[in-house]
C-alpha cells in the first residue's frame, strides 16, 4: 500500500541538511521532491502545491530540538498536513435510525457489490445489526447471483426481485420488507457502469429520491488515481453523498485518490477495503494511514485486528499450558489460524513499524502458512500432543503424507521447540515482573 509514494517521500528527507533551523534554503530541494512524489503518486496539480506550500510555512523558522534532527521534524510537520489532508478524523456512518438506508453507488468494477457485503458483515459483527442486503443492479448478469452468494456466505439475507426490471420498485419494496421482517439495515446495491452517463445518474438518483437514504457512500477503486476523484466529483455533484469508500487498496496502488478526494469533492473517506473476504474492511483514519504512507506502520491497527480474533478466556488457558511447557501442535496450527483471520500476512507485516520497507520485495500471500499446515496435519493425534516421540521413520512418513521433504520437517520442528522455549522465557519473566510489582 503506497509503497512507492512512501519511498520518494523517504528520499526527499533525507535532502534536509543543516542543524539548529529549518530554512528556506535547506528545505527548497525537499518540497521540490515532496511535490513530485505526490505528482508521481497522481495527486492532483493544484493539491500538491498547496500541500508543499502550506509544510513550507509551517517549517521555516522551526526550532529543531536537540533531541531530533531536522529530517525528523519535517516528517512531523508532513504527517500532520497529510492528516489534515485526508480529513482530520475519522467519520462514522449514520445508522442510528430503524431501518437505516445505505445506497451504494459507483462505477462498474470499483468492488461495490463485494463491498455491500463487506459492510453488512461489518455492521453486524461491529455494530450489533440485523442487516439485509439488496439486490438493486438489474443490468449486470452476475451482480444478483454474487450478492446472493456474499449474503450465503456471511449468513445475511439478499432481498431480490429478479423478474423485476424496476430499480427504483425494487429498493422502495426491500425498505418496506426490512421494516416487517425487522431488519434495521438496509443496503442497497445499484447498478454501475464502465464510464459516467445520464441514464445511470438519472436512475441512481430517482433511488435516493425514493428510499431517502441516511448514507450513501461513494466505492471508488483506489488505483485508478486522478480518474478516481474526477468521477468522485461527478457523483457528488448529482448525489450529495456522505461518505467515500475506497476499494483495492491492497493493489498496485499509487495513492493518489486517497490524497486528493478529500479536498476536491469536500467529504470524508469513510471506508478502505482490501481483497476479497468479507472481513478485509476497516475505518479509515487519516492518521494511521499517515503513519503508513511514511513508514511508521500502524501498530494501533494490528492491536485491534488482533483483540477481534483472540479471545480472552482462551489466551489465558493458552498462558498456562505454557507456563506448564505443555504447548503442542494443535495449539501452534489454532494460533496460525487466528493470524490468518486477521486479513493478509504482508499487509499485517507492514502495520509494524520499520518492516514495511523491508518486505517489500518479499512474495508474503495466505498461502505462506500452507506447508506448515499440511505438515501438522499429517501428524497423529499423539504426534501433535508429544512432538517428542516424532523419530526418522515418523518424519518421514509426516514428509510424504504432507507433499513437503524430511528438511522441512525437521526446520518446523526446530522452529517449533525454539518458539515454545521463547514463550516459556516470555511467561516465566511476565510472572517474575508481576511477582516483584507485589513486594
Amino acid at each position: 500500500m503506497f509503497e512507492s509514494l512512501s519511498e520518494r517521500l523517504e528520499k526527499s528527507f533525507k535532502l534536509l541538511k543543516g542543524q539548529g533551523r529549518i530554512s528556506e534554503i535547506n528545505i527548497a530541494e525537499t518540497l521540490k521532491e515532496v511535490r513530485r512524489a505526490l505528482l508521481d503518486a497522481d495527486v492532483n496539480f493544484k493539491i500538491a502545491k498547496q500541500f508543499t506550500d502550506m509544510v513550507k510555512i509551517k517549517a521555516i523558522g522551526q526550532e529543531v530540538i536537540k533531541s531530533v534532527n531536522p529530517s525528523q521534524m519535517m516528517i512531523k510537520i508532513v504527517h500532520d498536513e497529510l492528516v489534515e489532508l485526508m480529513g482530520g478524523d475519522k467519520t462514522d456512518i449514520n445508522i442510528k435510525v430503524n431501518p437505516s438506508v445505505i445506497l451504494i453507488a459507483g462505477l462498474q468494477g470499483s468492488g461495490k457489490t463485494t463491498f455491500s457485503g463487506k459492510l453488512a458483515r461489518w455492521v453486524q459483527s461491529k455494530k450489533g445489526k440485523n442487516p439485509m442486503l439488496v439486490a438493486g443492479d438489474i443490468y449486470r448478469p452476475a451482480a444478483i447471483e454474487q450478492l446472493k452468494v456474499l449474503g450465503t456466505q456471511i449468513g445475511i439475507p439478499v432481498y431480490t426481485e429478479e423478474d423485476n426490471k424496476n430499480p427504483v420498485q425494487i429498493a422502495r419494496n426491500a425498505v418496506r420488507e426490512a421494516k416487517i421482517s425487522g431488519r434495521d439495515v438496509v443496503i442497497i446495491d445499484t447498478a454501475g457502469r464502465l464510464a459516467i452517463d445520464e441514464e445511470m445518474m438519472n436512475e441512481i438518483a430517482s433511488i435516493k429520491d425514493a428510499v431517502n437514504p441516511h448514507e450513501i457512500l461513494f466505492v471508488v477503486d483506489s488505483m485508478t488515481g486522478q480518474d478516481a476523484v474526477n468521477t468522485a466529483k461527478e457523483f457528488n455533484n448529482r448525489l450529495d453523498f456522505d461518505g467515500v469508500v475506497l476499494t483495492k487498496l491492497d493493489g498496485d496502488t499509487r495513492g493518489g485518490a486517497a490524497l486528493s478526494i478529500r479536498s476536491v469533492v469536500n467529504k470524508p473517506i469513510k471506508f478502505v477495503s482490501t481483497g476479497e473476504k468479507m472481513d478485509a474492511i476497516d475505518v479509515f483514519y487519516p492518521s494511521r494511514m499517515a503513519d503508513r504512507i511514511l513508514g511508521m506502520g500502524d501498530i494501533v491497527s494490528l492491536v485491534e485486528k488482533a483483540q477481534e480474533q483472540f479471545d480472552t478466556e482462551e489466551a489465558r488457558k493458552l498462558q498456562k499450558k505454557i507456563a506448564k511447557d505443555q504447548f503442542d501442535f494443535n495449539d501452534f496450527i489454532s494460533q496460525i489460524q487466528q493470524i490468518k483471520k486477521m486479513g493478509n500476512v504482508k499487509d499485517l507485516m507492514s502495520m509494524i513499524p520499520g518492516v514495511g520497507k523491508s518486505i517489500k520485495n518479499l512474495d508474503i500471500d495466505d498461502n505462506a502458512f500452507k506447508g506448515i499446515e499440511a505438515i501438522i496435519r499429517s501428524m497423529t493425534p499423539q504426534e501433535r500432543t508429544n512432538p517428542a516421540v516424532l523419530n526418522g521413520s515418523r518424519r518421514k512418513r509426516i514428509a510424504s503424507g504432507s507433499g513437503t521433504t524430511v528438511q522441512d520437517v525437521n526446520r518446523l520442528l526446530k522452529q517449533f521447540d525454539e518458539t515454545r522455549r521463547m514463550m516459556k522465557l516470555m511467561t516465566t519473566n511476565k510472572n517474575a515482573a508481576r511477582m516483584m510489582g507485589k513486594r
